[in-house]
This record gives structure tokens, sequence and C-alpha cells, in this order.
């Protein structure tokens, strides 16, 4: 009888935490050659961002979440800025001086033209009803070069290659 009572214990407790997963097809943009996906998943709170992108050249690029899941556009432009909820200046993530909820940072890029990208954090939900952490109906977008952490209101990155909508 021992037994059945974890089982249950563990049953509700799995249950009882809230998961979410999707996956989003990352598309090639400004005649680039970068496509790959991102898997969002969250687990207890916390949202994880695993990305493999490929056909980049190798170097330095930034990834960020943009406002809108829209990347009807060749250049990815139709996705708008980047997500900033709270009007916060562009900065590297936890930056005391602020940061947009959507500045992931940069990643490295080998020979090989292939780049990953794991993040997580719990300052994002999928889905929840707080509009300052949902990040459904935003995009993920790969820019052509590096985040400069700086510049107002973009990082100065460079043209966006890869772009996928978070949507359901």
């Amino acid at each position: 009888m021992n037994n059945w009572a974890l089982v249950l214990v563990f049953l509700i407790t799995i249950t009882s935490c809230k998961h979410s997963q999707l996956q989003v097809d990352l598309d090639a943009k400004s005649e680039s050659n970068a496509a790959g996906f991102a898997l969002f998943s969250e687990y207890d709170g916390v949202v994880s961002l695993s990305a493999t992108i490929r056909g980049l050249s190798p170097g330095t690029h930034a990834i960020h979440l943009h406002e809108k899941s829209d990347c009807s556009s060749d250049d990815g432009k139709s996705t708008g800025g980047h997500w900033n909820p709270t009007f916060a200046p562009h900065g590297a993530w936890g930056d005391k001086n602020g940061f947009h909820k959507g500045d992931i940072g940069n990643f490295e890029v080998g020979e090989n033209g292939i780049g990953r990208v794991y993040f997580e954090t719990d300052e994002w939900c999928i889905g929840c009803e707080d509009d300052t952490r949902n990040i459904l109906g935003k995009a993920i977008i790969v820019h052509q070069g590096a985040d400069d952490f700086t510049s107002q209101p973009s990082g100065a990155a460079g043209a966006r290659i890869s772009c996928g909508g978070i949507v359901e």
C-alpha cells in the first residue's frame, strides 16, 4: 500500500507543476541561408530556450526576441523591435542598468556554420496572463552580427538573418 501512496504523491506533484513546450522553426531572411529551430520549454516557472541554427557565418551572432510573431517580410523587420514590455534601455541580460526582456545575447558559431544557444529564465512564461512575461506572439530573431549591448535601442547587431514566430 505504501508504494501506491508514493505513486499518487508523484502523480499529483508532476500534474500540479505547469509544463509547456513548443518548437519554433527558424527560416532564413535577408538572403541568408540561416535556418534551424528553437525549442521553448517551461517547467516550474522557468522557461528554457534551446536553439540550433545552421548556415551561419563563423563568429559571434546576436539572438533576440522581437515584438511580433510576423516573419512575413524578406528582411524580418515585420517582427518590430526588440520585445521590451518594461520600457527598459537595451543592454546585456541581467545588466543592473536595464535590459529588454528580449535581449538574450550573443552566441558563437564555429567553422561548420552551426550555432547553438541555451538560455533559461524565470522572467518569461509561455501563455500566461502577464504581458511583461508572456513570450507567445513574439518572434525569435538571429542577427548577422554581434550585439554590442550599448547601442540603443537594438545593439547594432546587423541584419535579421533568421526568424521564427513563437506561436502555439
